[in-house]
């Protein structure tokens, strides 16, 4: 199958950030993508430590929802993107829009929170159940993970024995010292470690590394987007996985199983 990647700094506005993943919908389905995935936040700019989404954000049914939606119908590409999705009061929902068939045919509200690098998202955001989401797309199972998921390698593990081939990850990954080669050398280890395809769309722009890329089951890289506005389409044989875990059987060989984290007070 042939998926695309979509990298773009994302606006304050739904309208702009909307049109743009709708052209590149189109640019996908005429380069012969049957899948793109687009960055963490597509919908609307990643807010500043000072800045509240709440009552600024949609629900799948709202105008970014729809756009894709139909963006999806009209192309017959499934479009992976980050939005956000109204919480409580206070807080928001981190949540990934997969738009299908000319509707959104699921969401991952993402698990593990920001809370790092000076950072914490959990101020502003409601994290999602521990119950990883897979997704299938012309037959081939598709796990989803935003952004900080990626220091998590258990979650891949479970989204490995869920059956995914691929697993995308769209992100906005925040400058600083060594996170480029954090955001790469963890992408080619989860690779790795579970034998399939991961993809990463990271945002670009003034905050972002951009640096979307995508490796295959033995760690190779396929792609590397750079750090401005970027657009890629890759071909992947989902044999490859396969054949990498009858060479490498890893998977099979491990002693120990994931099991969800005790709650703490």
């Amino acid at each position: 199958m042939k998926v695309a990647i979509s990298q773009f700094a994302a606006s304050p506005t739904i309208s702009e950030n909307t049109a743009h993943i709708v052209a590149d919908a189109k640019r996908a389905s005429e380069e012969g993508a049957t899948l793109m995935v687009c960055p963490e936040a597509a919908m609307i700019r990643l807010p500043n430590k000072h800045e509240s989404l709440v009552g600024r954000v949609e629900s799948p049914e709202g105008s970014f929802g729809r756009g894709i939606a139909q963006a999806s119908a009209r192309t017959g590409v499934t479009i992976v993107a980050g939005a956000f999705t109204p919480g409580d009061d206070t807080k928001v929902k981190n949540t990934l829009f997969v738009a299908s068939g000319g509707k959104i045919a699921a969401t991952y509200d993402k698990i593990h929170l920001y809370d790092a690098f000076a950072d914490k998202e959990s101020d502003k955001v409601i994290p999602g159940p521990t119950e990883p989401i897979t997704i299938d797309v012309e037959g081939v199972r598709i796990g989803l993970a935003t952004c900080y998921d990626l220091r998590f390698p258990e979650m891949f593990r479970v989204l490995a024995d869920e059956g995914s081939l691929i697993v995308t990850i769209p992100t906005a990954w925040v400058k600083g010292p060594h996170k480029e080669e954090h955001w790469l050398t963890l992408l080619r280890a989860r690779a790795i470690e579970n034998s399939f395809f991961v993809i990463g769309s990271g945002e670009s722009g003034e905050r972002s590394i951009g640096r979307s890329a995508a490796f295959d089951p033995m760690g190779s890289q396929m792609a590397d987007l750079g750090t401005g506005n970027s657009f890629a389409v890759i071909d992947i044989d989902t044999n490859k996985v396969a054949k990498t875990r009858s060479m490498n059987p890893s998977l099979q060989n491990r002693r120990f199983e994931v099991i969800p984290r005790r709650e703490y007070d």
